[in-house]
């Protein structure tokens, strides 16, 4: 290997981890705020990607049947809910109006606007309004009612929730996998290394977002208020905050990091409906580098994650999943002896 591959595998490397520290941030939040290993978060990432190309095509995503699908369901919920505490009809309309407005909205739009073919950006927009929704819906469906369980019951249920939107996936999106056209296709050269448009996309888009979340967290109410739910659910109830609200939020800003990094790298690969897994479980692997707490850890992880997997791949193509992988573990071993005080409140 001479200098001008190491630099190629590098930068193909930090590309990827990119994408997999957006994917880390979205899992560290969730678990922070919510004790959620959220496995299903490369779910979204899929989503994202495949809806994206199916605007492309001029048709009408399968995210939109899935989106309304989920948003009857939580409305049927919240109805049966409002019948046993006998609800005022002001709450029941307020309620109905947050539940279904922005995913009949959204859908709408997307019904209307696809076979027109609209400009990619509004194309992504739209990709945005349709997957993003699909957070709190998640959590108003499988976690809401389990706020206070514990972790590995959470796990499980996270299990089970990954498995029902790979078959959703399958259902509404097929087989047929997908590559997305390019937001930039120019092609710059740095010495010996070509970088494309959509490589600077993406390092300008996870950069922007990363300084957004750290002024999200430390500037706004909002953010201040998922800090405070993160280190201490309890403490923050008495102090006024909703961990429900917390909880819905946080899912909510996972399922449009996991969206934009659909969009991000459908361009760069090949998605189908279950290629979220394989990315969510790499996000993963960079979260527990950070175990599950820190969110530079977690973009330091993620870089290593992207790189680990950009030379093993080089050197062994066939078992690059494995070597990736099997990084993770002498991470939890470390992990093991520095939080071995901890306890899981």
């Amino acid at each position: 290997m001479d200098l001008t591959i190491a630099g190629i595998l590098g930068l193909d490397g930090v590309t990827n981890g990119a994408i997999y520290a957006l994917v880390a941030l979205a899992l560290v939040l969730v678990f922070a705020v919510n004790r959620i290993v959220f496995i299903p978060q490369g779910e979204f990432v899929a989503f994202g990607a495949l809806t994206m190309a199916l605007f492309q095509t001029g048709k009408v995503p399968g995210t939109v049947w899935l989106l309304l699908l989920m948003t009857v369901i939580a409305a049927a919920m919240d109805g049966v809910q409002a019948w046993r505490e006998r609800w005022p009809a002001r709450r029941v309309g307020r309620q109905a109006a947050r539940t279904l407005a922005l995913p009949l909205v959204a859908s709408g739009l997307a019904i209307w606007l696809a076979p027109l073919q609209p400009p990619l950006w509004l194309q992504a927009l739209l990709t945005l309004a349709l997957v993003t929704p699909m957070g709190p819906l998640v959590y108003r469906l499988a976690y809401r009612s389990l706020a206070d369980a514990s972790v590995l019951l959470l796990l499980i249920v996270s299990v089970g929730v990954h498995f029902a939107l790979t078959g959703l996936g399958l259902l509404f999106f097929g087989a047929e996998g997908f590559r997305n056209t390019s937001f930039w296709d120019e092609r710059f050269s740095l010495g010996a290394l070509s970088i494309t448009g959509q490589t600077l996309i993406i390092f300008g888009a996870s950069l922007v977002l990363i300084a957004t979340l750290f002024l999200f967290f430390d500037r706004t109410l909002p953010g201040k208020a998922l800090r405070a739910t993160s280190v201490n659910r309890t403490g923050a109830r008495l102090m006024g905050i909703s961990t429900d609200g917390a909880g819905a939020l946080s899912f909510t800003m996972a399922a449009f990091i996991g969206a934009l990094s659909g969009l991000l790298i459908g361009p760069t690969t090949t998605v189908y409906y279950d290629s979220g897994f394989l990315i969510g479980l790499k996000g993963f692997v960079a979260a527990v580098f950070a175990g599950l707490t820190s969110f530079p850890l977690a973009l330091a992880g993620a870089l290593g994650v992207g790189l680990i997997e950009s030379f093993g791949s080089f050197w062994a193509s066939a078992f690059k999943e494995v070597i990736v992988f099997t990084a993770i573990l002498p991470v939890l071993l470390w992990r093991s002896f520095i939080d071995r005080d901890s306890e899981d409140h």
